[in-house]
């Protein structure tokens, strides 16, 4: 679609020298998501990997957990007045037999730090929805050498940041290190939507031997997110709430904030974390 950045003119100020020129910036659009032809949530994103967005978005809500549960996607054509398709308006359909939830014109969300629940409804709504519980058998393991590097590696893999500055970043590896796939999105929770959602239509779920880096902090969203996909570890740059902290704790995730060069926090689940020695008792 080519929709990912736009132009646009910016005076330019620097040391006293005053010019004009164009400037490329991280497009912001908003994207509808239809269920079965019923609007069910509008988020604002970057333009691209729609399609992977809205599965991946049903699957953070417990909607779907398996691709076979997607009949089709499409971009719903005459979606402005005019008739014209806008491309910001997605339809998911179900496949017959799998069970469509009550949709209201105010959304129901029960799993993010916005929806009004208090903390403990929250961590009960995840634990009883999801399908893909965190069941890394043996759990994964990795070492604070291969998560040190595992920042650079996402950084060089953002194609849309280099051009604008102006982007979050989830990128999913591999307990080697490896990087599986690497999303760019205005919004950080769209990017890991858009992860899991390539990994639905891949039939990948669940993701129970890899580790998601997220460009900035974690919210008890993004780690409800990686939870409904079977994420053992979530690696964040900046640092995790107390909830994101507690759900991790509950769900058995593997939870590192401050990741910077070779510091790091381990909040939760620190049975993954590969260490030469026992750490310090304080």
């Amino acid at each position: 679609m080519g929709r990912a950045t736009e132009r646009r003119r910016t005076l330019r100020i620097r040391d006293g020298a005053v010019s004009t020129r164009a400037d490329t910036l991280v497009a912001e659009e908003p994207l509808e998501i239809r269920l079965n032809g019923r609007p069910l949530a509008i988020t604002m994103r970057t333009p691209g990997d729609d399609f992977a967005l809205a599965a991946g978005f049903l699957v953070s809500e417990g909607v779907i957990a398996e691709g076979e549960e997607v009949q089709s996607i499409v971009y719903c054509a005459g979606a402005t007045a005019d008739g014209g398709n806008s491309y910001n308006v997605v339809d998911v359909k179900l496949a017959p037999g799998v069970r469509v939830p009550d949709i209201t014109l105010e959304r129901n969300v029960y799993t993010t730090s916005s929806c009004g629940l208090c903390g403990k409804a929250s961590l009960d709504a995840v634990r009883t929805t999801t399908r893909h519980p965190v069941a890394d058998t043996p759990p994964v393991r990795v070492s604070p050498e291969l998560l040190s590097a595992l920042p650079d590696r996402l950084r060089a893999a953002q194609r849309v940041f280099d051009r604008t500055g102006g982007l979050h970043a989830a990128a999913l590896f591999s307990e080697e290190g490896e990087l599986l796939d690497v999303r760019e999105d205005v919004g950080r929770h769209n990017a890991v939507d858009k992860l899991v959602g390539r990994a639905l239509t891949d039939h990948r779920l669940p993701l129970s031997r890899t580790v998601l880096l997220v460009s900035g902090r974690a919210s008890f969203e993004l780690a409800q997110k990686a939870v409904m996909a079977g994420i053992p570890v979530l690696a964040a740059v900046s640092a995790p709430s107390s909830l994101a902290v507690d759900l991790a704790a509950e769900a058995g995730l593997t939870l590192v904030g401050f990741l910077r060069g070779a510091s790091m926090n381990v909040y939760a689940g620190e049975h993954r974390i590969a260490l030469e020695r026992e750490p310090d008792r304080v």
